[in-house]
């Protein structure tokens, strides 16, 4: 046999879906697009049993399900799959009565799948309509001398032909019917295994070939159950069996079958036979099969009734998977709000720890406080503070007359230890997220995939941005506050800067109840913040002042550790959403109904 590449493909007959089954065409079209989404992301119990439920699924839509639905009339594909050495390529040439593949001692020898039609159907198999993902090669048939042997076969497959169906048309396939020569289901090859598994999941008819002494291996049950599961339509063609055991070794077979939940398969006996010089059983071992295979081609309400008894099945299995996988999305939505939750507290306490650091005083103390004696006066300014209060009205005006110190200062002060609360609070709450992530089956493997532990490498820079944006809102506050010019005047002896400074020592003390000479130092240093502020502005406009300047720290802090927060919770993007989950559990529902459909 040679091979050559596939032409442009004829048109396949004009075969449009009834009305009745558009719909259910869309949707099955739809449950294949949400499947091949990726829909389970995290690596928890099951995953990976769900995800591979997905791709079969998805495999199968493919492969079988979406193609049988659009073309009911399309000719029947029958596999002919089995065990290493069961005999399929020989049954197949003794079907069709003359060598069309090799069959030998080294394994494998089914290389590419080799697909035998009657010339007219040729328009159904020579585009993707069945079996998208492999590509179409035409086969001519040669005279059986010019075939390779069997020790002349080697181990490896040609590169080229890897993925790939070889379309070889034969007019002894009574048309209607398709016959493929599929992989051994057991090979030592991987990918002939995936494959073999990949076309019987795709076959309308499986021809199922054992042998007399591997009938009851443990990998052929295995599909055979899966089968039996589908309700698809099966024969069993029970291979090289020795004269005179034929009824003792087929009523164990039989029995085998019952128990499977096959006992309405066809069993076929080929009694072991001498081959011929080409390597052929005699034309009568295999009359039966010939004979089965040919009534069904005749008879469009048989082929019919195969593929909707196929179908129906297929669809029971795949709303079952359906089910299934739906159930796993649960899971990992359930566990995706649960890391969440962790994310949230983290940073919400992250965020309350900001709060309070920038409210408790916290921010009055050392350098700040150094700098902001400095920018107001001496020590013993603030000492004075202690023998009364009444003396602090005459200090701020003395100071509004005098020449402070260069404000600078106090405004880096601050920026540096409002820097170091933000990228501290934002440390804990990373750790302490990452903490819980790894101590949770669900955010385990994520904790181990991405680097969560401390702030992105480039968020001490951006906190540094924002709370200088801050210090510029401050400025803008007061500009926009002191517009009349009594204001701006006694802004000009302090400068708007010492004002939005004053400001600042204000914000960083207001909820505290840091408001008597009792609380000592940093007390006092915000009541002269306090009373500067009104002395230009007054008492209902400071309060306004102080509101807005709050709100706006609170707003930048919020929006750098929500850049923290994102990161964690960019993880968990590609979980299903609830929505997601509603719409699998419908179209399960709905893959069930059209299999009742289908069965009825």
């Amino acid at each position: 046999m040679t091979t050559s590449n596939v032409p442009e493909p004829a048109g396949v007959p004009d075969v449009s879906a009834a009305p009745a089954d558009v719909e259910a065409i869309r949707l099955l079209s739809a449950v294949r697009d949400q499947l091949s989404g990726g829909l389970l992301p995290l690596e928890i119990a099951g995953a990976a049993v769900a995800r591979e439920n997905a791709r079969t699924a998805v495999e199968q839509l493919d492969d079988y399900i979406l193609p049988r639905y659009r073309s009911l009339d399309a000719p029947l594909l029958a596999v002919v799959g089995g065990s290493t050495g069961a005999g399929k390529s020989t049954l197949v040439n003794a079907i069709v009565g003359h060598p069309v593949t090799r069959a030998g001692a080294i394994r494998p020898t089914t290389r590419q799948p080799i697909l035998l039609h009657h010339a007219e159907d040729m328009p159904w198999l020579e585009t993707d309509r069945i079996l998208p993902g492999l590509r179409r090669i035409i086969g001519t048939p040669v005279p059986a001398a010019r075939m390779l042997p069997a020790d002349q076969v080697g181990a490896d497959p040609d590169p080229a032909l890897i993925a790939s169906i070889i379309l070889l048309q034969d007019d002894a396939v009574p048309r209607g019917i398709a016959i493929l020569d599929a992989p051994d289901v057991d090979s030592i090859s991987d990918e002939n295994r995936r494959l073999a598994g990949q076309l019987l999941a795709a076959a309308d008819l499986w021809v199922f070939v054992t042998t007399a002494n591997r009938y009851a291996d443990a990998v052929p049950w295995k599909l055979l159950s899966e089968a039996a599961a589908r309700n698809i339509s099966i024969s069993i063609v029970l291979d090289r069996v020795p004269a005179g055991v034929e009824a003792e070794v087929s009523a164990d077979l039989q029995g085998m079958l019952q128990r499977e939940g096959l006992g309405s398969a066809r069993l076929f006996v080929v009694r072991e036979f001498q081959l011929d010089e080409l390597d052929m059983l005699p034309e009568a071992a295999v009359g039966d099969i010939k004979s089965w295979l040919g009534e069904i081609a005749a008879s469009s309400e048989s082929r019919a009734a195969i593929a909707r008894q196929t179908l129906a099945g297929v669809m029971s299995q795949l709303a079952n998977r359906t089910d299934a996988i739906a159930a796993a999305m649960g899971e990992q939505t359930a566990s995706a709000l649960r890391l969440e939750t962790y994310v949230d507290e983290a940073f919400g306490q992250a965020e309350d720890g900001i709060q309070l650091a920038v409210q408790d005083g916290t921010l009055l103390r050392g350098e700040v406080l150094a700098r902001w004696q400095d920018f107001v006066g001496t020590g013993e300014f603030f000492r004075s503070l202690e023998s009364g209060i009444g003396r602090l009205r005459d200090r701020v005006g003395a100071f509004f007359t005098g020449k402070p110190q260069p404000v600078d200062r106090v405004e880096k002060a601050i920026e540096s230890g409002l820097h170091a609360v933000v990228v501290d609070q934002a440390a804990k709450a990373c750790e302490t997220a990452e903490d819980r992530w790894r101590a949770d089956p669900a955010g385990k493997a994520l904790v181990e995939a991405g680097k969560f532990g401390s702030p992105s490498q480039d968020f001490s820079d951006k906190v540094a941005g924002q709370v200088r944006a801050w210090q510029l809102d401050l400025v803008d506050i007061i500009r926009a506050e002191g517009a009349n010019k009594h204001m701006t005047a006694r802004m000009v002896s302090f400068g708007i800067n010492g004002v939005a400074v004053a400001l600042m020592v204000v914000v960083f003390a207001s909820t505290a109840g840091l408001t008597g000479l009792e609380v000592g130092i940093a007390g006092g240093s915000a009541l002269v913040g306090q009373k500067l502020l009104e002395a230009i502005f007054g008492e209902d406009a400071v309060r306004r002042l102080t509101k807005r300047a709050m709100e706006s720290l609170e707003q930048r802090c919020e929006s750098l550790l929500e850049l923290e927060r994102a990161r964690f919770l960019s993880w968990l993007e590609d979980v299903p959403e609830k929505q997601e989950l509603e719409n699998m559990n419908q179209h399960s529902a709905a893959i069930r109904r059209l299999a009742r459909e289908q069965g009825a």
